[in-house]
């Protein structure tokens, strides 16, 4: 059986890497004031935040439309047998749900969608875990099953830069996000129930990035080898040093870095930094 493998644009995979794994990308869109973007295809992350800089409103964002993906469906079911999609939480977005919608429109190929319950770097690391098992011929189950148990090991952190993001987003009320401004709170989110929520209040950036730090080397000393990737929103010199100071540190984990892109971007804010990590399989 002949499998391909989707994600969608919040797993941020560069080009080269969704080319070389033949991994097919559909795009979340962007609205920055009366202009609609595919992320991933029509703006970058670094155009997206300077466009919000320019920019009088924050931006809104929309999921693909369930069109997109019956023609995406159309096309693979030329060539393959099946379609394994890595989606980010379904808690957040209705990609999930659009994506198995879609399946029950098209024949001929079979649809299995997968709900990362996450997103961003960690997500990506699915699609690529899939990838590599459809190249060894694995079927679908089989690769969904072993998605589904690589969840157990999967952790990732962020802290924001600014509240206002998360207050219109419902994630914090306004009295919160006033005194969290005056005080400089930095939330630490997690995912929890498919959902960003708060995971802990603490007062600095620093300490923030301390206490993900803290959280990552709880893993590490178990002595399983780690995939683990920062995650960042336009600081990217930043999290180049840090990445480089946990290499040294924590030499048995393997280290990348990738980005909070627009979609992700407009509900974190610029100068977001996370951190997400999982068993190597």
């Amino acid at each position: 059986m002949k499998t391909a493998i989707i994600t969608d644009s919040t797993a941020y995979l560069p080009k080269k890497l969704r080319d070389q794994f033949h991994i097919h990308m559909i795009p979340l869109s962007v609205i920055v004031g009366e202009e609609t973007y595919r992320e991933e295809v029509d703006l970058t992350a670094g155009e997206f935040y300077e466009e919000v800089r320019a920019g009088e409103k924050l931006p809104t964002t929309s999921q693909p439309p369930i069109g997109h993906f019956v023609q995406l469906y159309e096309q693979l079911a030329k060539e393959y047998d099946a379609v394994v999609g890595i989606y980010l939480s379904s808690g957040i977005s209705g990609t999930y749900q659009t994506s198995i919608q879609a399946g029950e429109m098209v024949e001929g190929l079979r649809v299995y969608s997968f709900d990362s319950e996450i997103s961003c770097g960690p997500q990506g690391f699915y699609a690529l875990r899939a990838a590599e098992l459809a190249q060894q011929g694995r079927d679908p189950e089989e690769i969904i099953a072993e998605l589904e148990m690589m969840k157990a090991s999967t952790r990732a952190y962020f802290m924001v830069d600014d509240l206002q993001h998360l207050k219109r987003g419902g994630r914090l009320n306004g009295a919160q996000a006033l005194i969290g401004g005056l005080l400089q709170v930095k939330p630490l989110l997690h995912f929890a129930d498919k959902k960003i929520v708060p995971f802990e209040k603490i007062r600095t950036s620093k300490k923030a990035l301390k206490r993900i730090v803290e959280l990552f080397e709880e893993d590490y000393q178990k002595g399983d080898p780690l995939s683990v990737v920062i995650i960042h929103a336009n600081r990217e010199a930043h999290v180049q040093q840090w990445k480089e100071e946990l290499q040294q540190r924590f030499p048995q984990a393997e280290f990348s870095l990738g980005y909070f892109g627009p979609v992700i971007g407009t509900h974190l804010g610029e100068g977001a930094i996370g951190m997400g990590w999982m068993k190597k399989p």
